[in-house]
């Protein structure tokens, strides 16, 4: 069952990472933090005006908050619910994009980058615990629109 995490105005203005903060520690103090895979959702709550075409992801103090939370739990991407969207958005948040026509346009270089960076992260993170890590990577990163061949995580 999937876990909300609401999070408010104030809490973003202030780079309060307490409510993440708060589920993540109660997590990973448990035993079995693989039970919680794929299960945190994000509640934003920041308002704007109505004549503001901004999406969340493109306004700077939200975004300055997710760099926060990316650099305390960057390993986060493991428990964010896919399914929801979760992932793509939290992506969203950290690579430099554009909104066009088609959709959500990334920075290339950057999403690469960012990319590459949850891999080896995760990847040592996942092992660590002794939780399978290859699939679930190589599903991660077709999110993304990018196909990892087994080969690559023989390099590391």
């Amino acid at each position: 069952m999937s876990t909300t995490i609401k999070v408010n105005i104030d809490q973003i203005n202030t780079l309060d990472i307490s409510p993440v903060a708060e589920v993540i520690e109660e997590i990973i103090s448990g035993s079995e933090i693989i039970a919680n895979e794929q299960q945190l959702i994000f509640n934003i709550d920041y308002p704007r005006e109505a004549n503001d075409p901004r999406e969340l992801s493109e306004i700077p103090e939200i975004r300055l908050w997710f760099v926060l939370l990316d650099t305390r739990y960057p390993w986060l991407p493991f428990l964010l619910n896919w399914q929801e969207k979760e992932f793509t958005r939290y992506a969203a948040m950290l690579v430099p994009h554009q909104f066009t026509k088609e959709g959500i346009q990334y920075n290339p270089e950057a999403l690469e980058i960012f990319l590459m960076s949850k891999i080896f992260i995760l990847s040592d993170w996942l092992k660590h615990r002794g939780i399978p890590h290859k699939s679930r990577l190589k599903a991660m990163a077709q999110l993304l629109g990018y196909d990892l061949e087994d080969a690559f995580f023989e390099m590391f």
